[in-house]
């Protein structure tokens, strides 16, 4: 396989700077300071709350309860990540919150199924998506990274064009409904025009971990590593 390109080696060296964890310091003095605020809670009389707070606080819990369905749109740290693409086109990636639930980030890549077939093939696949940092003068927009529109793409170290942001149509769903069923696992589906029109796709449960607000990672999990591919996803904003 050839040398990362000076470009993925940069997406990589990124990575690492991005994902790390931080120890929490102080333990022990805020484990004292909550035990003394409980004991001092407890010596409290409870007092109850007047009408109107009370009506306030119904009014904004009704008002979370009517908004939640906007949050299932979200990822969690867990989440169903499907590959797929017709026999002589392009790969798609999509993650959802559940297998019912529309896609979160849906892209499609440059690099033909086929060929990501005959990656995997090798057992690791390293996928880097880079996007720009917004100018001084768009930070006030603050675009969520999922919702980048125009990503460049590495597979193994090799540069592989360009990735674009996409609405979940018809064709999409269709797909993604057609294995919803399925937790794990690879296979075709049958198309409509002859050979050429089989989707190839490759399902699976992600883990989802946040950097920052310019770096995520997804990590594929395999119950049974044997003989099983390994695919780790990066989206970084550099």
């Amino acid at each position: 396989m050839p040398p990362p390109s000076q470009a993925a080696a940069a997406a990589y060296s990124s990575s690492k700077r991005h994902f790390h964890w931080t120890k929490k310091i102080g333990a022990e003095n805020d484990e004292q300071e909550n035990s003394r605020n409980h004991a001092a809670a407890l010596l409290t009389p409870k007092k109850k709350l007047p009408a109107v707070a009370v009506a306030r606080l119904r009014s904004v819990l009704s008002a979370f309860g009517k908004n939640r369905p906007n949050l299932q749109l979200g990822l969690g740290p867990r989440v169903i990540g499907t590959l797929f693409g017709c026999r002589r086109g392009h790969v798609h990636f999509a993650f959802q919150r559940d297998p019912t639930s529309p896609p979160a980030f849906l892209i499609e890549l440059a690099t033909p199924i086929r060929g990501l077939v005959r990656e995997m093939a090798s057992g690791l696949v390293r996928i880097a998506l880079e996007c720009d940092k917004e100018k001084e003068e768009e930070k006030n927009k603050a675009v969520r990274l999922l919702e980048e529109p125009l990503w460049r793409s590495y597979c193994n170290g090799k540069k592989c064009g360009f990735g674009t942001r996409k609405e979940c149509g018809a064709k999409e769903w269709k797909v993604l409904k057609a294995v919803e069923p399925i937790s794990m696992g690879a296979g075709v589906l049958p198309g409509d025009n002859g050979t050429d029109s089989e989707v190839m796709y490759m399902r699976a449960k992600f883990e989802r971990i946040v950097g920052s607000r310019d770096s995520e990672a997804f990590y594929m999990m395999n119950p049974d590593s044997n003989g099983a591919p390994e695919l780790s996803i990066y989206l970084l904003r550099v």
